[in-house]
């Protein structure tokens, strides 16, 4: 065995051939694995130390290792700009968004204020932006109406006897409910992280992702219809509630209030206009132009002078009261009725944080914990469940707002954070004139990033159309069935697509390139040519319990050979032949019998019993090699019949004597794989054809010998290294002298590398 060095981009390899006894000798294979024990690391994971104990703190509070470093020189102006351009940004945010979660507007402005200063301490990302978000908010505005409608608060008016609408009381148990759902998804969060459980984002794919979110920005745009036209509509839950709410839109748009329109199609052209303008000169100017508090600054003024409210009953937020409350505890009797709600909103929250998260560390050269986020952002909940907040995420404009803004560090968090402070504490009341449909205004405006993912449609269509699949039928369920049940749906169907493509892999011939040790699919290149007398078979994906009946059916197709037919047939003419048998032998003794001679027939005949004693040489391969009889295959790999000789048709080439399954896509092997590999072993070998593995993974080799599946009848030596070790030790033992016990050849690489 060697490597001989030849010129520059050739090297020449010399060595025997290999299967599964040779390689474990030649590699020196461990008998026992170099992991510690379970014991070990037990006792290594509860050892405690004094750099232990300081690396567990600091990966907790991150902010402890970061503030120390922080260099004002390089960071403080950048931050400061930027910390700025998001506090101003969080105000109209956090007063809409509010209205998507069915709260009055300045819990939205406490949600923009406590998880932002959590995050701080505790986030791992230094470029996104935690606050309201449309998703989430719509997601607890769905779960806040479902369980507190309009219906269960209307008193009758002792005056006149219609009913009242008593808003006091809704807008409690809302925010009850709210501050309930959002402690609770902090507490789901806060434990999955610590259990290290951040990998159940990746359930969630991209396409599901994008999907799930363009559908809740459906959602959103038709929650906020009735703001925008000055009607008052019925609230809808549960399935198809998206449905009905557009027909009692629909039903309603004729009490459409005139005044509530003009102030919408005013301030969305403002909007629209001056925001094109920013992304038009992006590159020219340093922070971009807050339209959406001078928009609120303008119109509440306009409002107030105008008296649109009272005048022209245009519907304005009402009261702001200002400072802080109190905390106060959740109502756990809730619990019960939210808990599936506060887990959808909390994975779904997670999602976006740990999606943005990755995109902004993987620009900025740095790494984002996801189990770290998982645990910052269940603190952020748990907290803002104490001060009255709704669910938190990461919201795409505010989080490229920090990053274009020259924001490094959650510095900026710390610095938006003041201004809300200060605008709950001394502007709130300032506000409470201020039109809702100037606040729908900022929520649809600020959704056009979510709708621009419908251009994910043709990409998806040209790429990947599975994933397209799971895009549209998010979307679809997210809209008919809500965001909860929409994204259980979801998911399951994102799951059962990757089931259901297993069942669908591709599987080859694989035929040897002249000149080369490569084997490669036949129908995928001209050079590729089959070896006389043997198949090579590769399916795309790993045989397991789903597919593996689908193996086995497409190894027969492709092969050409149909074991089952065969072995049948074989059975059928073993039993003709045992009956002919019998009849002969009852015959001769009747014959013997008649004629008085014992053991001779007439003539001095040999006995059919000791004749079939005498030809007992090979018996079953004459009788198998003329009932295999191989069938022409097509270019496309399809079975073809051509006539009947013994009712099988006869092959145009020499008869497979071989058949090597390359198992190289194979990551794990469970029993219904197992019990696949054997019944192949064990019905070709009836038929005289051997069958060999190739390019196993080592955790697969383990699996086979842990399921017994290594045995007399199959050997370990069954097992070889490379598809061209399996050929040339089957060449070799079916008669071709000429090929090499050595396994030799030697490439012309396009690169320098030298071996």
């Amino acid at each position: 065995m060697g490597v001989e060095e030849q010129r520059a981009g050739e090297f020449y390899v010399e060595r025997d051939v290999m299967n599964e006894l040779c390689l474990d000798k030649l590699a020196r294979r461990r008998t026992h694995s170099t992991r510690p024990l379970l014991k070990e690391r037990v006792k290594d994971a509860l050892r405690c130390s004094v750099p232990k104990l300081k690396r567990s703190v600091l990966s907790f509070i991150p902010i402890l290792s970061w503030l120390p470093r922080y260099s004002v020189r390089q960071d403080a102006l950048g931050d400061l700009i930027s910390g700025i351009s998001v506090g101003i940004m969080h105000l109209p945010m956090g007063l809409a968004y509010a209205l998507l979660a069915s709260v009055p507007p300045v819990y939205g402005l406490y949600t923009s204020f406590y998880p932002v200063l959590m995050y701080c301490i505790f986030g791992t990302s230094r470029h996104i932006s935690i606050g309201t978000f449309a998703v989430t908010s719509i997601m607890i505005g769905t779960t806040t109406e479902r369980l507190a409608p309009n219906s269960n608060f209307m008193t009758l008016n002792g005056t006149n006897g219609t009913q009242v609408l008593d808003v006091v009381a809704r807008d409690a148990l809302r925010v009850q409910i709210a501050a309930s759902t959002t402690f609770l998804s902090g507490i789901f969060l806060f434990l999955l992280g610590m259990i290290r459980f951040g990998f159940v984002v990746t359930f969630l794919s991209d396409p599901l992702v994008r999907g799930y979110m363009t559908g809740a920005g459906i959602q959103v745009v038709l929650s906020q219809l009735p703001s925008l036209f000055g009607i008052r509509v019925g609230r809808f839950s549960g399935p198809l509630s998206q449905v009905y709410l557009l027909m009692d839109i629909c039903r309603h748009l004729p009490e459409t209030n005139i005044a509530a329109v003009v102030v919408t199609l005013v301030a969305l052209a403002v909007l629209i206009a001056v925001k094109e303008l920013n992304i038009y000169f992006e590159k020219k100017m340093p922070v971009p132009v807050p339209i959406e508090l001078i928009t609120i600054i303008v119109a509440t003024v306009i409002s107030y002078y105008c008296k649109l409210h009272s005048l022209y009953n245009v519907a304005v937020i009402g009261q702001i009261p200002k400072g802080l409350k109190p905390p106060s505890s959740p109502d756990v009797s809730l619990w019960g009725s939210i808990v599936g709600d506060a887990f959808a909103v909390g994975i779904v929250g997670y999602a976006v944080n740990i999606s943005l998260g990755k995109i902004f560390g993987q620009k900025h050269g740095y790494t984002v914990d996801s189990n770290q986020e998982m645990v910052a952002v269940g603190l952020c909940n748990i907290v803002g469940g104490f001060f009255q907040c709704h669910v938190v995420a990461a919201s795409p404009p505010r989080t490229l707002l920090q990053d274009s803004t020259g924001g490094k560090t959650q510095v900026v968090g710390m610095i938006s954070s003041v201004l809300v402070l200060i605008f709950i504490l001394q502007l709130g009341t300032l506000f409470e004139e201020l039109p809702k449909a100037v606040l729908a205004c900022i929520v649809l405006v600020n959704l056009r990033g979510l709708f621009m993912q419908f251009k994910d449609i043709p990409e998806l269509w040209k790429s990947n159309k599975f994933d397209l699949l799971v895009w549209l039928v998010t979307l679809v369920c997210t809209i008919l069935l809500n965001l909860d049940l929409g994204l259980a749906a979801s998911i399951g169907f994102s799951m059962l697509s990757v089931i259901f493509r297993t069942q669908l892999p591709r599987y080859s011939i694989l035929g040897h390139v002249p000149g080369t040790e490569l084997y490669l699919d036949t129908e995928t290149y001209e050079e590729a040519k089959e070896i006389p007398g043997i198949t090579i078979f590769r399916s795309s994906t790993t045989m397991y319990y789903t597919n593996a009946q689908l193996y086995l059916d497409a190894l027969q197709e492709k092969s050409g050979i149909d074991i089952g037919m065969l072995l049948m047939k074989k059975k059928k003419r073993d039993t003709e032949e045992k009956r002919k048998d019998e009849i002969e032998k009852n015959k001769a003794k009747k014959e013997a019998k008649k004629n008085g001679v014992n053991g001779r027939l007439p003539n001095n005949t040999v006995h059919p019993d000791d004749k079939r004693d005498e030809e007992k040489g090979s018996p079953d391969l004459k009788l198998n090699q003329t009932a295999i009889a191989l069938v022409d295959r097509p270019i496309n790999g399809q079975m073809s019949s051509t006539g009947r000789e013994g009712e099988m048709g006869r092959s145009s080439v020499n008869n497979t004597h071989t058949i090597i399954l390359d198992l190289s896509t194979a990551n794990f092997a469970d029993t219904a794989t197992v019990k696949t590999l054997k019944n192949i072993f064990l019905n070709y070998r009836k038929i005289d054809i051997d069958i060999y593995l190739t390019g196993c993974q080592v955790c697969v080799v383990e699996q086979l010998s842990s399921a017994g599946f290594f045995s007399e009848s199959i050997p370990k030596s069954c097992l070889f290294t490379t598809i061209h070790d399996a050929v040339l030790h089957s060449l070799r033992l079916h008669g071709a002298s000429d090929v090499p016990i050595i396994y030799e050849y030697a490439l012309d690489l396009t690169c320098t590398t030298k071996m």
